[in-house]
């Protein structure tokens, strides 16, 4: 299904803003913090591959995370980036892995950085089959380009508005996520995709592709690791602690290595305290971004 910005994205766009006002509301009161009883709390990611790679990636993490912690951290996965964002909105979930919420209107909600990914920063790109014809972005006018969904700032906000500033008038199609976006955009069906470098490289090398940049964006850190307000800062403590020490421990480490390799990350990558000061790069792009964008 195509989405053609500004007319087709409003919709949704009114539902997350009414979300959004929703949830302000409730930060703006005096908020009960929540216990993890028996049931613990509710981990989601983005989105950023299929979802049975996701479950591949991140259960395995959250075993170890949830016994070294003793605070248990449940998956909840959602099918695109955008319902991710609805979790967090609707207050479904309290620690998220995202760059979502990074928006002036978004850090009102409270979330707070505990953790990132140690990769190499990653770039909003345009990019195309290494056989195809088209050599620069002018060439991509009127026709389809893929991006995973219209919450990915990096794969989609971030190239999207470029395209924009270029006055280059391509017509968005959503993949749902960065696997299914490359799936149109290697079938044909799109002359261009949006992507993640970091998940636009992993993809090639897990599915042996070829492809071209056509343009690349400035540096943007991986996600953030999140918690939500509403949980005890002991819990929040200790998840964060256990995130970045799972690489430091021999059971820690392994399992990293091997669900790292099954998305196409080096064996490097692993997980560090932050403060969210290193995503200064998100904040000056809201700074600018287009309204529709926002």
């Amino acid at each position: 299904m195509k989405l053609r910005p500004p007319a087709s994205l409003r919709p949704a766009g009114l539902r997350r803003r009414s979300l959004l006002a929703a949830a302000l509301a409730v930060a703006g009161t005096a908020q009960a913090q929540a216990p993890a009883g028996e049931g613990g709390y509710r981990f989601s990611p983005v989105p950023q591959q299929a979802i049975p790679l996701v479950a591949a990636y991140w259960n395995p993490i959250l075993a170890w995370v949830s016994a070294r912690s003793g605070v248990r951290l449940t998956l909840k996965i959602s099918r695109t980036s955008a319902e991710t964002t609805s979790y967090v909105l609707g207050q479904e979930v309290e620690f998220v892995f995202t760059n979502h919420l990074f928006s002036p209107e978004r850090e009102q909600l409270g979330w707070k950085v505990i953790g990132r990914r140690l990769t190499p920063p990653v770039h909003g790109q345009l990019v195309v089959p290494a056989e195809s014809p088209i050599t620069e972005l002018a060439q991509l006018e009127g026709k389809d380009v893929a991006f995973p969904g219209p919450e990915a700032l990096v794969a989609y906000k971030v190239p999207y508005a470029h395209l924009l500033s270029r006055k280059i008038a391509a017509k968005p199609v959503f993949g749902g996520n960065m696997d299914g976006a490359l799936a149109q955009l290697y079938s044909g069906k799109v002359a261009a995709a949006g992507a993640n470098s970091q998940l636009v490289e992993g993809h090639a090398r897990r599915e042996g592709r070829k492809y071209r940049v056509l343009w690349s964006s400035e540096p943007f850190h991986d996600l953030a690791l999140m918690a939500a307000a509403k949980v005890p800062e002991k819990d929040v403590k200790a998840v964060a602690a256990a995130f970045a020490e799972m690489h430091k421990d021999p059971k820690g480490l392994e399992i990293l290595n091997q669900v790292s390799q099954q998305i196409g990350l080096t064996v490097e990558a692993h997980f560090i305290t932050s403060d969210g000061s290193e995503y200064g790069a998100y904040r000056r792009f809201y700074q600018t971004a287009p309204a529709t964008l926002r």
